[in-house]
């Protein structure tokens, strides 16, 4: 597999390689990040193919690093939209469940919210991540930003699902304490 610089040169060279090789190497965290969020494989096929033209088109000039966090960021863009747009309704993907679980340790957001205050919660939460030991880190990363089952962190992490649940529901009754502190309004 060829490292991340090069897949970048055959970009910004326009040759279609690049996609190729971006597909190669990235392809499966893609795709299963854009099905956990759009419950449909025909959709996450759409989206991550979607997201790989907006990378042709903002490669050159832009020239990511890391290239993993740049792509994974434009699907996961794309298959909310996708989600938004053709599943709110039916309520039935691992993104609805993580996001009702989430949605009780931050404020409700029915209405626009200056870029400000959204980048300066983001930064609070960041914060708040590291104050937690890495595993728990993980464990919160991959539910709530790769919108992971339990069972698949559980796998990943080599837990069971229970203890998974039960460090979530420990973690974000953590964070909602966090944010009160921060005088975050919850």
């Amino acid at each position: 597999m060829i490292d991340d610089d090069k897949i970048i040169e055959l970009f910004f060279e326009r040759s279609e390689q690049a996609i190729k090789e971006l597909d190669n190497k990235y392809g499966k965290v893609c795709h299963k990040l854009s099905y956990n969020i759009v419950n449909n494989r025909q959709d996450a096929e759409e989206c991550v193919n979607d997201a790989y033209l907006g990378a042709w088109n903002a490669i050159p000039p832009v020239r990511p690093d890391p290239l993993l966090s740049y792509i994974v960021r434009i699907v996961r863009n794309i298959s909310l939209k996708i989600y938004w747009r053709r599943e709110a309704a039916k309520r039935s993907s691992h993104y609805t469940i993580a996001l009702q679980e989430i949605e009780e340790c931050i404020a409700d957001r029915k209405t626009v919210e200056d870029e400000i205050e959204a980048r300066e919660l983001a930064r609070i939460i960041e914060e708040f991540l590291d104050t937690m030991p890495l595993e728990n880190r993980i464990i919160f990363m991959r539910r709530y930003w790769f919108y992971d089952s339990y069972k698949d962190i559980a796998e990943f992490m080599g837990l069971s699902e229970k203890n998974i649940s039960v460090r979530l529901t420990r973690i974000r009754k953590k964070m909602k304490q966090y944010l009160i502190e921060k005088e975050v309004f919850v």
